[in-house]
């Protein structure tokens, strides 16, 4: 079952990498080929792990701007968007 939120992080992320440096850029298409996982696997993330690609992706959209920064808060909007169905914390 696809996750949908989730693959819209991932597609936000893809994004952002290609407008990244080369340190950033590997470190969100690391992100979102996990989030492409996620959204993919049988049974959905916990809050836990989501908090902690959460804090990852914000200390990234908190050290770069433009395009990059944009697309990073677009894909933590859809992380935080799936989190809300999920049942816990």
């Amino acid at each position: 079952m696809t996750r949908e939120n989730l693959a819209k992080a991932a597609d936000s992320l893809r994004t952002a990498a290609d407008a990244a440096t080369a340190d950033v850029r590997d470190r969100l298409e690391d992100q979102a080929s996990q989030f492409e996982t996620l959204a993919d696997a049988d049974r959905g993330p916990d809050h836990g792990k989501l908090a902690r690609h959460e804090h990852i992706l914000t200390e990234i959209a908190d050290e770069e701007d433009g395009d990059v920064a944009d697309h990073v808060d677009a894909a933590l909007d859809s992380i935080r968007a799936y989190r809300e169905t999920v049942e816990g914390v």
